[in-house]
């Protein structure tokens, strides 16, 4: 939809005013995105992962210009958004991403407006047009479904040398023989299972693997990173200039175009050909060279999780989980699998219970009579030096 020089609403009340923040790629967009703020995205099939960072910058309302469910799966980041609610208004076209940063926008029922003038115009979604959405695109999952099956021999045709012999795993400073490998992805609770798992690292000091934004995950929950795998497109360069070491993932024709931003920062590094996804091929690299457990946090696994990603199959993640087979331990929604049932007033009553059981020994016992005795005396001398203090 184009500019239309129409006024804003004589005289009505915006549902909405606030700084636009604007960007096609919504993981970008959170990075700046404060409370208050009008988040405009473009985003067809809002994932579950960009919508909980959305959720977390608490904006005033998601203007998205592409729709939030397509209908191609059932997605669940507008039902998170509604969860949380914050308002969305959806398939706004792509003139609303032409509203420049930092400009403040007004919105009445849908409509948007800079300055006086309807930008553009969309759909107010309700978590009743969310869930009707949602149970529309359930019928898309049987085509989904074939695409995989196709996706999963076009790939064991490229890279079966790869899955089965390890041929083209580059070689790397990080010594693997001996040692677990814990590999971090920005998925699904990967905050809450880092935290679940401390007892585990702090024992077993595995290798912590960063893959692209989960090397920046790693750093936020206070571990040392050892090596980051990715196309280097959503890690910071904080984390790249960690000391930690560097594998690039590039097309099986070499192409690599997280290169050229680790070239730039001057930064050592090693390129791994693969036509799999990064955290594949971090599984495969671990345990190509030796590592005898694998440890997975925030990976994806199902068709949805992939079809999340914008991946048209998940034949990569499918093979590489047959290949490393015993080794892997998926720690995805671990810290859902046990929580504690004490809650923090049964703590503190445990707390003035051992307190008073102290105490009643101190009374009852010679040794505590001859205790307080001494107390009481050191207590006296105290105040008596006090007084001859002042």
């Amino acid at each position: 939809m184009g500019l239309r020089l129409l006024r804003s609403e004589t005289g009505a009340t915006p549902d909405f005013t606030g700084v636009a923040r604007v960007d096609s790629r919504t993981k970008n967009l959170t990075k700046r995105l404060t409370a208050g703020d009008i988040a405009i995205i473009d985003h067809e099939d809002l994932d579950r992962v960009s919508a909980e960072a959305l959720v977390e910058c608490k904006p005033a309302v998601v203007l998205n210009a592409a729709k939030s469910t397509s209908g191609r799966y059932p997605n669940l980041g507008p039902g998170i958004l509604m969860a949380a609610k914050i308002p969305l208004i959806d398939d706004l076209g792509s003139a609303v991403m032409d509203i420049r940063e930092g400009k403040r926008i007004e919105i009445y029922d849908g409509r948007v407006h800079l300055g006086g003038e309807l930008i553009a115009e969309g759909q107010v979604q309700t978590p009743e047009t969310v869930a009707a959405s949602r149970q529309a695109a359930k019928a898309g999952m049987a085509v989904q479904l074939k695409a995989f099956a196709s996706n999963t021999m076009e790939y064991v045709e490229k890279e079966q040398d790869l899955i089965l012999d390890g041929v083209g795993v580059p070689a790397v400073k990080t010594k693997f023989a001996g040692r677990h490998a814990l590999i971090v992805v920005r998925g699904y609770r990967y905050k809450e299972d880092l935290v679940a798992l401390r007892p585990y690292i702090r024992e077993y000091r595995p290798i912590m693997i960063g893959v692209d934004g989960g090397a920046d995950a790693i750093l936020e929950a206070g571990y040392q990173l050892d090596m980051i795998v990715g196309d280097m497109d959503s890690v910071s360069d904080s984390a790249l200039k960690s000391g930690a070491e560097i594998v690039v993932h590039a097309y099986r024709d070499g192409r690599a175009p997280g290169r050229k931003r680790v070239e730039d920062l001057g930064v050592e590094h090693v390129v791994f050909p693969a036509t799999g996804t990064s955290e594949d091929i971090a599984m495969l690299l671990a345990d190509d060279k030796g590592s005898p457990l694998i440890v997975a946090v925030g990976t994806h696994s199902t068709l949805v999780e992939f079809l999340d990603k914008g991946r048209r199959g998940m034949a990569s993640t499918f093979l590489t989980r047959l290949k490393v087979g015993p080794k892997l331990i998926d720690a995805k929604g671990v810290s859902k699998l046990y929580r504690s049932r004490i809650s923090n007033w049964q703590i503190a009553m445990l707390v003035i219970a051992g307190l008073i059981a102290i105490v009643a020994a101190l009374v009852a016992t010679s040794a505590g009579q001859i205790l307080i005795d001494l107390l009481q005396v050191w207590g006296s001398d105290i105040t008596s030096w006090i007084r001859n203090l002042f």
